[in-house]
């Protein structure tokens, strides 16, 4: 029974299913076609940040860097989404869709919670980034190839899997904490704890479904980074849209 004077947190569903999953996919697909200026707008940023970020390390000399560089981008894939976010709220409501709305999203509701999100997920980022580093300068130890031709070898490809096994283990806290906590920054006022409690909450109820949907994201954008990234372009705002259709979904 609810305290009075205490709000009561959002209500999450438990009963998620592989069907919301592929509605998600529908919604967000025609939310795409709807307004397809505003995903590619999206998109386009994010690719060219990848491009912008690939180039910097390469020509910096930083090699180690871009493995764990390109593994880790998908974590800033959220953020970029938040205005895709709003383009798929917008549509539900029936509200006109225009540029100086949508990037008002970003700013969030005339409060911080939303760039709150932002830095910490750009931390994360950096995070991860360290402690790929730190697991390849282990690996490599003593190894007086360079980093390319390092990767190839039985030692590189053992710090490929070790590597990848303890990144999917971070994604996948850091998904538990954005993929509700986000979209509903963006559509409801609420403090970013209360978004991020209801986000593993969601996750604490839909495990097996939720953990398929994060799969799936995790293989799209990787297929789609393959071709110097542009094929982010489309995955990027249809995930995007898709999450959001997905969030309306679980949280009532």
């Amino acid at each position: 029974m609810p305290i009075a004077g205490v709000a009561a947190g959002p209500i999450v569903a438990h009963d998620l299913s592989v069907a919301d999953l592929r509605a998600a996919l529908v919604a967000g697909w025609s939310d795409f076609r709807a307004a397809p200026q505003f995903g590619l707008f999206f998109g386009g940023i994010y690719v060219l940040a990848g491009l912008v970020l690939g180039w910097a390390l390469l020509n910096g000399g930083a090699v180690a860097w871009l493995v764990p560089a390109a593994a880790g981008f998908p974590l800033l894939a959220p953020f970029c989404a938040v205005g895709l976010y709003d383009v798929s709220r917008r549509r539900q409501l029936g509200l006109p869709l225009g540029w100086l709305a949508v990037l008002g999203a970003l700013r969030g509701r005339g409060d911080d919670q939303i760039l709150s999100m932002g830095v910490i997920i750009f931390v994360a980022f950096g995070f991860w980034l360290m402690i790929a580093h730190a697991i390849f300068a282990i690996f490599q130890s003593g190894s007086e190839t360079d980093s390319f031709a390092f990767l190839l070898t039985g030692t590189g490809l053992a710090m490929l899997g070790f590597g990848s096994a303890v990144g999917a283990l971070l994604a996948l806290g850091f998904y538990a904490v954005t993929v509700i906590s986000l979209p509903m920054l963006v559509d409801r006022d609420v403090d970013f704890m209360t978004a991020i409690i209801a986000s593993l909450s969601a996750m604490r109820r839909n495990g097996r479904v939720l953990i398929a949907w994060a799969v799936l994201i995790a293989t799209t954008l990787f297929i789609a980074m393959l071709p110097a990234f542009l094929g982010l372009v489309v995955a990027l705002p249809v995930l995007g849209h898709a999450t959001w259709h997905l969030y309306r979904r679980v949280v009532a």
